[in-house]
């Protein structure tokens, strides 16, 4: 003889009153979606430095040539040790002949005695200046007290 089926509502029910004795109380955790970054297009630059020479680089600028005014080669904060460019007086848009105009060239002056007495910061930094002059024995002497003015109050009688 055939069983007979049970309701739709009777093994809800069943299922209801199984599942929490079945299943226990765990955390599930997916794992979380990771974009990839974006990689954006590059073009092919030919940079022409103040020298003439050349070279490509693949670059985000869209520019297919770039030619550069202050480089490795002309501007003496990407070359310090360059003899050449250490003599060069920085004038960006004419500023320093604009000063030299309104304010003449007295202080130039003061700037080659400087040199050529060897005062410059990196000597004096490293010993090799002329520095501050030590006092000689001559004006070493006692510290001696200002001369007392006869006839009137000083500053120290009360």
């Amino acid at each position: 003889m055939a069983s007979p089926v049970p309701s739709m509502s009777a093994l809800r029910a069943l299922r209801q009153s199984i599942l929490p004795q079945v299943r226990q109380a765990t955390q599930i955790r997916h794992a979380t979606l990771i974009k990839r970054p974006k990689r954006p297009y590059t073009f092919t630059q030919l940079i022409t430095l103040s020298d003439g020479s050349s070279f490509t680089l693949r670059t985000t600028n869209p520019q297919p040539v770039y030619k550069s005014a202050k480089d490795i080669r002309n501007a003496p904060l990407w070359n310090p040790s360059s003899q050449k460019l250490m003599n060069v007086e920085e004038d960006e848009a004419g500023k320093l002949a604009a000063f030299r105009s309104k304010f003449g060239r007295g202080w130039d002056t003061n700037a080659e005695t400087g040199e050529n007495s060897g005062d410059h910061l990196l000597d004096l930094i490293g010993g090799q200046g002329n520095g501050p002059k030590k006092p000689t024995p001559s004006t070493k002497g006692p510290v001696t007290k200002p001369p007392k003015i006869e006839g009137g109050k000083s500053k120290g009688d009360v």
